[in-house]
């Protein structure tokens, strides 16, 4: 019987379940092919295979970093024997004589059929007003400060659909860093570790004014925006300054469906953001929507009151302002926007790097308004969902 979870043999911490078995296998020139119990077949090419066998030669196992290197075999490298065992798939190699021992689990789950990566793409649940207004995930902060399972349900939610609420969140100033710190370290920036958002007499950003807020995402001046941005609400009994927030992949979808030359145009031809400050002055070059290999939107890079003179090409000029002017008109339109107002206690973590947040102007002579904030990288949020996945 195979071992569902064979932690000892995988060149990791993860657990890999035995969903299906490979039943044949089949050696060609330079891969080979198994089939599985369901029908379905993977093609492994035999440096792919040298290339990640698991064993303590091979990897580390104090530090589970590998220690072999592809460049220390032949590109026609071959299997002497291949053979399938109890589920898993054994090779001696033909250079040194050298066997991989391969779980059938790990194998399924690394399978790079076009199939499999399709199943493997991660896909946002991308909202509009209508749809996010119904399904806003909405968790206790005790049960997340108390129950990991909570923990885990929240983050993924969070991955997913950028956006979150935490209710009843002690009000006591500092508690977002207990918070923050269920998923990992706060990203400290030069406006600080917690940062409070009320109105100041010295202010350096419209943030810390009374000012409205349009849409943008926080720090498009640094070559990493933050990734989740927490607000919490320890006061809020002003007239006004109810947050607005647009999912930017959505925008960024309907762009590439009814405007794709304006949604071309952002993802090619760069901006530039300014964050001019008395004491720095951050800079950075790039385009509004980011695209990953194949052509997904990763990113969204957006605030009006930090650009810079646009600098490409003359002939560029009027194509990237009719695109600017649709990415911005689109925010604009009431069945993109979510409007929420903060009541104590709340705490609204959004992905900066995708939701595009604003708030109306409010004021303070009909009461107080007091936020505090901070931010975590996407990458704390993505490590901690993988160690709570293993463990739960």
């Amino acid at each position: 019987m195979i071992d569902n979870s064979a932690t000892f043999d995988i060149a990791g911490y993860g657990t890999y379940p035995v969903t299906h078995q490979p039943l044949g296998i089949e050696t060609g020139s330079d891969s080979l092919r198994l089939v599985w119990d369901d029908g379905h077949e993977s093609e492994f090419h035999y440096l792919w295979l040298r290339d990640n066998c698991p064993c303590t030669s091979c990897v580390s196992s104090l530090t589970r970093e590998q220690l072999f290197e592809i460049c220390d075999v032949p590109l026609s490298i071959r299997p002497v024997e291949a053979q399938l065992d109890g589920g898993y798939l054994h090779i001696q190699w033909d250079t040194d004589g050298h066997v991989s021992r391969f779980h059938p689990g790990w194998l399924r789950s690394h399978c790079y059929s076009e199939q499999a990566r399709a199943a493997r793409q991660w896909q946002p649940d991308i909202w509009d007003k209508e749809s996010i207004t119904t399904r806003l995930a909405r968790y206790d902060y005790a049960d997340m400060m108390q129950n990991d399972a909570v923990l885990l349900d929240w983050l993924r939610k969070l991955r997913d659909s950028g956006i979150s609420l935490l209710q009843n969140t002690d009000t006591t100033p500092g508690t977002l860093q207990q918070v923050a710190a269920r998923i990992s370290f706060i990203r400290e920036t030069n406006f600080g570790t917690l940062f409070d958002v009320r109105s100041k007499p010295d202010a350096n950003t419209a943030a810390y004014t009374n000012l409205r807020l349009p849409l943008h995402t926080d720090l498009p001046t640094r070559e990493l925006q933050p990734g989740l941005q927490f607000l919490h609400c320890l006061n809020n009994d002003a007239l006004g300054g109810e947050s607005i927030l647009v999912d930017g992949f959505r925008i960024a979808e309907h762009m590439r469906e009814q405007y794709p030359d304006d949604f071309d145009a952002l993802s090619r031809l760069p901006m530039d953001f300014y964050n001019k400050d008395r004491h720095s002055d951050y800079r950075f070059r790039g385009p509004a929507l980011v695209l990953d290999g194949q052509g997904t939107v990763i990113e969204v890079r957006f605030a009006n009151f930090l650009r810079g003179p646009l600098d490409v090409p003359a002939d560029q000029v009027m194509r990237h302002y009719r695109a600017y002017r649709t990415f911005i008109s689109l925010t604009r339109e009431s069945r993109f926007q979510f409007e929420y107002r903060l009541l104590p206690g709340d705490l609204l973590v959004f992905d900066n790097r995708r939701v595009l947040h604003a708030r109306q102007a409010f004021d303070l002579q009909q009461g107080q308004r007091h936020l505090q904030g901070c931010y975590v990288d996407r990458d704390e949020l993505l490590s901690r969902i993988r160690v709570l996945e293993r463990t739960l």
